[in-house]
């Protein structure tokens, strides 16, 4: 009787070991997404459970660790609180400031030489050239020490900026010094500046010297009164509010 013959298995081309190799990479692969969907949390759940943890009939004393997000609305709404409130805040110390001005001028009479204003620039000192210098001059006079002492101490409690302006008649002056009203009202600008800083120890970054010239006065140069008026420098505690609409 004949044998059959078995036929002849097909040989692989693949080694032996990388079947092997190939079922550890799968097993490994498995491995890690098992522990993948078990690292998944449901948030819905987690967030029932730190809202119900934040109620006060669960923990009065102990609110949730766990921060909810606050909506838009709510953060828009807090934003402007704080907005309105630091205003608010603003305004106080430029009236303070005012207030205290006008009694140093009124005890020491002298609001007829300078006078204090709320403006919406902010607080406004109009000081006449008689109140700080001799005419035609830049040196602060002696005199003045006292009450730009009182305005720097002020200066020192809040942080505004402040503007200082030079003003002049209409009247030519041309010395070494001073060619054109120009330099004269920059230079007084700038010397108050100085002592405004130097004897309180002020921000320089605060100030701003400007000087105007006759460019700009509040009263016709025709008579001697009137020249009077338009000789000053004007001290400007600007108001936050009206710098952030320039």
């Amino acid at each position: 009787m004949m044998r059959r013959k078995r036929p002849s298995e097909q040989k692989s081309n693949a080694p032996r070991w990388m079947v092997t190799f190939s079922d550890l990479i799968t097993l490994i692969l498995v491995f890690f997404i098992l522990l993948f969907s078990m690292s998944q949390i449901d948030m819905v759940k987690f967030r029932a459970i730190a809202d119900s943890f934040q109620q006060k009939q669960i923990l009065e004393f102990y609110p949730s660790v766990i921060p909810l997000e606050e909506s838009s609305g709510e953060s828009e709404i807090r934003m402007n609180e704080d907005i309105e409130g630091s205003r608010e805040q603003r305004d106080r110390d430029l009236q303070e400031l005012l207030t205290e001005i006008q009694t140093y001028l009124k005890e020491n009479k002298l609001s007829n030489i300078v006078v204090a204003e709320r403006t919406e620039r902010g607080v406004v000192l109009v000081l006449q050239e008689q109140a700080l210098f001799e005419s035609g001059e830049a040196t602060i006079l002696e005199s003045s020490y006292p009450f730009l002492n009182k305005v720097g101490n002020l200066l020192s409690q809040i942080p505004n900026f402040v503007k200082v302006e030079g003003h002049t008649d209409n009247r030519p002056i041309a010395t070494y010094r001073f060619p054109s009203n120009w330099e004269l009202s920059s230079a007084r600008a700038s010397s108050v500046i100085r002592y405004l800083t130097g004897t309180e120890n002020l921000d320089p970054k605060r100030f701003i010297a400007v000087g105007y010239g006759d460019t700009r006065p509040i009263a016709p140069n025709d008579t001697v009164e009137n020249l009077q008026k338009n000789r000053r420098v004007e001290i400007i505690v600007s108001d936050p509010a009206y710098e952030d609409e320039e």
